[in-house]
């Protein structure tokens, strides 16, 4: 009965992934190699891989953290929809702001502006109060306003796009202020690391230049030649 040899099995994705990073940065298979490398460049090997790995983490962190607010805010502006309705509000006049005798105006510009408007609410009574407007708005202009089932206005629901906007900008800022932090510690963690380096270079010159060179060192009270 004849057997047939069994196909190596893949290795598992963790495995691989390692793999991949020890080659990137640096890190060798074998004994033989692992005798030629420095503990000072495994240490910049380690920092190195920590750092990605971190970043790695805090990208997964940050999307999750967007899509955990998103839904929040999400469920927050369906509930204000539920309880408010819009209404179309005429605007009856518009607080624009007045120049002054020097030729300026008071108030500064504003994108909004106060005016007077009439509305009616959900359950048909006639309301007219002040609202806010943009300054483009004139008397007789037609807006949106919510309001409440008693007809008082109400901040709009915030919208889709803002809720996605806000969402990937919080995330965004997490990711990159946590990155930066990071990236920063990677940065002095290799400095000392670069420079215990030239330390043990120089005193490893200092301990073998002189029978490099086959120049000797004469001790202070020793013999000196005539």
């Amino acid at each position: 009965m004849s057997s047939t040899p069994r196909r190596p099995r893949p290795a598992s994705l963790p495995r691989r992934a390692g793999r991949k990073l020890r080659r990137v940065f640096g890190a060798h298979d074998g004994a033989s190699a692992r005798t030629l490398v420095r503990p000072l460049d495994r240490s910049r090997s380690r920092a190195r891989t920590a750092t990605v790995l971190g970043v790695l983490l805090t990208l997964a962190a940050a999307v999750t953290a967007a899509l955990l607010g998103y839904r929040a805010t999400a469920r927050d502006a369906a509930a204000d929809r539920a309880r408010l309705h819009p209404v179309v509000a005429v605007v009856r006049s518009v607080d624009h702001p007045t120049a002054t005798t020097s030729g300026r105006r008071t108030g500064g510009y504003r994108n909004q502006l106060p005016a007077e408007a009439a509305w009616t609410a959900p359950d048909g009574q006639p309301r007219t109060g002040t609202i806010e407007v943009r300054h483009t708005a004139v008397a007789g202009s037609a807006v949106t306003l919510w309001v409440d089932r008693a007809g008082t206005p109400a901040i709009p629901p915030t919208t889709r796009s803002s809720l996605v906007i806000n969402a990937v900008c919080a995330g965004l800022a997490g990711f990159l202020t946590v990155t930066t932090v990071l990236v920063g510690a990677l940065a002095l963690r290799l400095r000392v690391l670069n420079r215990r380096a030239d330390l043990a270079w120089e005193e490893s010159w200092a301990r073998h230049e002189p029978r490099w060179s086959g120049r000797t060192t004469s001790s202070p009270g020793g013999p000196q030649d005539d």
